[in-house]
């Protein structure tokens, strides 16, 4: 597993209500929890767009007849708490809409909605801390409502993503009960970039096609995804899935009645759910995990099965010649290292597990996992050390040795990389992760045609690997082939705008 530093990608879950039309019951009860989330810790940045966003489509939900409950960057507790309200306000018949902006991951073919407090450093914490999409909608069916809608706008790059690469990146399809309307800001296992501004291109047109009279619910979310289509030019196509057997509409005009105003509330911000102080540690699972369901078969462009023992990895490479003043230029060309010591004293996290080893030194899983959040923080240093005593504690640990292998690399220590990489693929023929590591390292130390054959080799395994692409593209340029090279970094920028950013910080130009 490699870490990086990635793009801040927000995750903000909102409920969207859809109002019903003449055809339906224009009595019904109207529930909407919007949620959105932008502060969290292991990003960059606060994302600009999510909160705004939240408010906005709370604002136009409760002129529309909706009761409205708002959440702000919401721990997993108060995640918690705020679907059991929703949940008990329920009535048979009742229509129930969600709206999240924030942070999503997709792990074991299912989407969570991610709180600003999670702990995300293996798959099995996204389905402790998160929250999955399907076991929301199984939860608000299983109360009786008639129509079930989500809005999702988290397909961002998020910064837990590369700590582990078991799932693929954006969001994945949704295995909704019948009478629901799931609708994504981006395709399947797509990802967007914030667009810079305050609001998101998804809600622009989501609240544009919300306020006209009489269109159902599902045309006004088709119109909202040709609005996002266009004004991208296609580089955002939002995905939607439908079961509704009835019609419904957000406003209904003169043709039905029209909704029960909720009076000068409409007209004042919707009060955020307070947040309370962050746990030390990551609290229960989230929600119960929903019963077993038999995994569709993936669409088309999902990634192919890895078969790792189908293809073997490139020979063990001879370690490359660093002369000393090559390796003093690599680690001038790389990022700085952050000073040890007083910047980490206060930070929550390596506290909390620096307190883990003061109790039990021999845990080489505390090591591990402090070695990914000095890496995540430009640590290297720190990160080497702490994956060192990792495999000191567990000599074969594939992750720790990739894991090293990437730092070192980063650094500008590229013999002893090297040497980490060729153990974690000896010990895991065809590890993706360490290929693309070692594919880095010979990127570096100037031998393109090695490059070239690591990143040819981890992408057979996965072809959406970004980080592979753009270094193979680079790796092509520097070996004389120029526009095959183009092809790739184009292809990479594509997939990810921000990859040129990453490799920077690599030292890698």
């Amino acid at each position: 597993m490699r870490i990086r530093l990635a793009l801040l990608v927000i995750l903000i879950l909102s409920v969207v209500s859809i109002v019903p039309s003449v055809a339906a019951d224009s009595h019904a009860d109207r529930f909407a929890l919007v949620i959105g989330n932008a502060k969290y810790p292991d990003a960059e940045a606060p994302l600009k767009e999510p909160i705004n966003d939240a408010r906005d489509v709370a604002d136009e939900l409760k002129r529309d007849g909706f009761s409205v409950e708002v959440g702000e960057n919401l721990t997993g507790d108060a995640m918690r708490r705020a679907f059991d309200r929703l949940y008990g306000r329920i009535k048979p018949g009742s229509v129930v809409l969600i709206f999240f902006s924030g942070f999503g991951v997709q792990s074991a073919r299912q989407s969570y909605m991610i709180p600003v407090d999670a702990q995300i450093w293996t798959e099995p914490d996204v389905r402790r801390d998160g929250f999955s999409l399907e076991t929301v909608l199984g939860e608000i069916n299983s109360r009786g409502a008639g129509v079930k809608i989500a809005l999702i706008d988290a397909s961002r790059r998020n910064p837990f993503e590369r700590r582990f690469r078991s799932f693929s990146a954006g969001l994945a399809p949704v295995i909704a009960p019948n009478g629901t309307l799931v609708m994504y800001s981006a395709a399947l296992s797509s990802v967007i970039s914030d667009n810079g501004s305050d609001h998101s291109l998804f809600v622009q047109e989501l609240l544009k096609e919300i306020r006209v009279p009489d269109l159902m619910a599902e045309e006004t979310l088709n119109r909202t995804r040709v609005g996002v289509t266009r004004a991208s030019r296609s580089e955002q196509v939002p995905w939607i899935s439908s079961s509704l057997a009835e019609d419904f509409s957000f406003t209904p005009g003169s043709s039905g009645a029209p909704p029960q105003s909720p009076g000068p509330q409409a007209k004042n911000p919707p009060q955020p759910i307070p947040e309370p102080a962050p746990p030390q540690s990551p609290g229960p699972q989230a929600m119960n995990p929903p019963q077993p369901i038999p995994e569709p078969a993936p669409p088309p462009h999902h990634e192919p099965t890895p078969t790792p023992h189908h293809e073997p990895p490139p020979p063990k490479q001879a370690e490359p010649p660093t002369p000393p003043d090559d390796k003093q230029a690599e680690r001038k060309d790389g990022p700085p290292e952050k000073k040890d010591g007083p910047s980490f004293e206060n930070d929550p996290i390596i506290k909390e597990l620096t307190d883990k080893l003061a109790k039990n030194p021999d845990d080489p899983n505390t090591y591990y996992r402090r070695g990914q959040v000095f890496a995540s923080k430009g640590a290297y240093s720190l990160a080497v050390d702490d994956f060192s005593d990792t495999l000191r504690l567990s000599p074969k640990d594939v992750e720790a040795f990739n894991n090293r292998c990437w730092a070192r690399t980063v650094i500008g220590d590229l013999q002893a990389a090297l040497k980490d990489c060729n153990e974690a693929l000896r010990l895991r023929p065809n590890f993706v992760d360490a290929l693309d590591s070692r594919g880095l390292v010979n990127l570096k130390s100037g031998m393109a045609k090695n490059a070239i054959a690591d990143f040819d080799a981890a992408l057979k395994i996965n072809p959406r690997l970004t980080s592979s692409l753009y270094g193979r593209g680079l790796a092509k340029q520097r070996n004389g082939a120029i526009s095959e090279g183009e092809l790739d970094i184009s292809n990479a920028k594509a997939m990810d705008p921000n990859i040129v950013k990453e490799f920077a910080s690599y030292g890698v130009h």
